[in-house]
């Protein structure tokens, strides 16, 4: 059943403590949810969606990464939307171009619709890796970045149409590998920045032999090649971006980038960006709170496992996964790494592989995307890891290494203790894939998130999440719009205590690997039919208080404005 949307512009703290807000769906008295899923991409109209990874038997080295995903409302009418990225032809590679995107519009009525021509992608030509939304000209729609294997493309939303204006906005002129990307607010100035993460210097020139028997040519590691430093871009308010690499501390980095997010993990009010990098240690760039970074990563114990070594990074995931009130980090690595966690203690962050219990049950599978989502809406985080190989000639190793491989579902104890749930649910959503983006939606309006997940030269699988009309689950949902702050809002954060539980979530874009997830944020409530209090904090410092807030509720609420908007409205 479609949620009913509430819009609400909150004047000053406070200012609607008192107010019921009934106007959602009527309050939800359900207990905590079953988890399951079912998949419904061919009823969707995504089952003719394929990405292709150019592979023509030379073995080179971008065919084993595959791309991402991401989910938009780019026409603004109230419906998670999606964008997928194809792959391509490797340079020089014979036959017909690929188209480099496809968007596909939410009919609101569980299907989707190819709309990539009519929006103006259809002509796009690019070997694709990931799509990052942001609202970086704060106009009220959502504007993309597109990285790809020979650099940036800026896509600007108007009306539903996008135009290309990389070389416009200062972007062009690079033909570097480019892969993770994350539009953060670095300074606190209203306007969304830009951090671009690459990869490794591949070109079909440069492609190296390898071999995995001595005989024939395999594909390589990446630690034979050279990895490619990332880039911060600083918005200038016009429509363009400067290159503030150097001045703003983020120079010197190692590359061979997968994945990256901005999230305030020390909860000073200034954004910090984590980098995941693969056969190269993490970074971690900590906000000083003037525009300027700098790299703590080693210091703050999140660079490397806990012998000191290097892991394959891929996809991160961040958020309050325990009662502790503080962040975790979760990465995914190569098989026989396991997936890394870090708690936020002390200055620094602790390794908590083994006392999540993440260690074991993930030591064998090779994780790329990585999103942290309340499924079964009983008010804590569950994790979910999308999992495929990148080499099909180690299944047979005797080592329990597989190529394809399900996803993990892990759920979330409360306390930061996770349990893989797909060996129980089977079906589909236990079907061994090459996983490699993960994102999540509420695409169909019913409260709970739904999950989309691509794989490497294969489809694109839709899960939807029956949690809420299973059990009747309690949830809350909020979208933010700043004015003061950023238009997206990205950097806020929300407390929720509900049912005697305190739940923290920080609007952030980026994260997963090379893919992005819907800004609204989803809250479960157990069994719990109200939050007693909800808190909110934009970038700006802007605070807002809610009270008795029902259940089964979806709010749009507005930054407190002491001036107008930026940008046009």
């Amino acid at each position: 059943m479609p949620v009913r949307r509430a819009e609400i512009a909150l004047f000053a703290l406070g200012a609607l403590s008192s107010l019921g807000l009934g106007c959602g769906r009527s309050p939800t008295a359900g207990r905590a949810s079953a988890l399951a899923f079912t998949e419904v991409s061919r009823e969707a109209g995504l089952a003719e969606f394929r990405h292709h990874n150019g592979a023509e038997g030379k073995k080179w080295f971008p065919e084993m990464l595959g791309a991402g995903a991401a989910w938009l409302d780019y026409d603004r009418d109230g419906w998670a939307d999606l964008l997928l990225v194809p792959g391509g032809r490797l340079p020089g590679a014979p036959g017909a171009p690929i188209p480099a995107l496809a968007l596909y519009r939410n009919l609101g009525n569980g299907h989707f619709r190819d709309v990539t021509a009519e929006a103006g992608l259809g002509a796009v030509s690019a070997y694709g890796m990931g799509v990052f939304p942001a609202d970086y000209d704060n106009d009220g729609d959502p504007d993309f970045l597109f990285t790809t294997l020979a650099g940036n493309r800026l896509f600007e939303n108007e009306g539903g149409h996008f135009q290309e204006v990389t070389e416009r906005a200062g972007l062009a002129g690079g033909e570097a590998w480019t892969t993770a990307a994350v539009f953060f607010d670095a300074d606190n100035d209203g306007w969304l920045d830009l951090y671009v993460g690459s990869y490794v210097a591949w070109s079909p020139e440069q492609d190296i032999w390898c071999t995995h028997d001595g005989q024939s040519k395999s594909h390589c590691s990446p630690e034979v090649y050279s990895g490619l430093p990332g880039h911060f871009f600083r918005n200038d308010h016009h429509g363009r971006f400067q290159d503030q690499t150097a001045p703003r501390g983020f120079a010197g980095a190692p590359g061979k980038t997968l994945g990256a997010l901005a999230f305030d993990y020390d909860r000073d009010g200034w954004s910090d960006v984590y980098v995941a990098n693969d056969t190269e240690r993490n970074l971690l760039y900590h906000g000083r709170g003037d525009g300027t970074f700098e790299e703590v990563g080693v210091a703050a114990g999140v660079a490397f496992d806990e012998n000191g070594r290097a892991r394959a990074g891929m996809g991160v995931a961040a958020g309050v996964v325990d009662a502790s009130g503080e962040a975790s980090l979760f990465v995914g690595n190569f098989s026989k790494e396991s997936i890394g966690a870090f708690r936020r203690q002390g200055a620094g962050f602790s390794h908590q592989d083994e006392p999540s219990r993440l260690a074991m049950q993930s030591l064998l599978t090779l994780t790329f995307g990585l999103v942290l989502a309340d499924l079964d809406l009983d008010g804590d985080l569950d994790l979910v890891a999308a999992n495929g190989h990148v080499r099909e000639e180690d299944e047979g190793t005797g080592e329990g290494i597989r190529f394809r491989e399900p996803l993990h579902v892990f759920t979330n104890d409360g306390g930061g203790v996770f349990e893989d749930q797909v060996p129980r649910l089977g079906g589909a959503i236990a079907t061994p894939l090459l996983g490699r983006g993960a994102a999540y939606a509420d695409y169909d309006h019913d409260g709970d998130l739904d999950l989309l997940i691509t794989e490497n030269d294969g489809p694109v699988h839709l899960f939807r999440n029956e949690a809420a009309g299973r059990d009747g689950a309690g949830w809350l949902r909020f979208h933010l719009l700043g004015s003061r702050s950023n238009r997206d809002a990205l950097g806020s954060r929300i407390e929720v205590e509900a049912g005697g539980r305190q739940q923290v979530q920080e609007v952030r874009a980026g994260g997963s690997y090379l893919s992005s997830s819907e800004l609204t944020a989803t809250f479960g409530l157990g069994n719990a039919t109200a939050a007693e209090r909800v808190k909110v904090r934009f970038p700006s410092g802007a605070e807002v208080e809610l009270r008795n807030v029902p259940a089964g509720t979806e709010q749009t609420l507005t930054e407190p404005a002491a001036e107008a908007p930026k940008g046009a409205q």
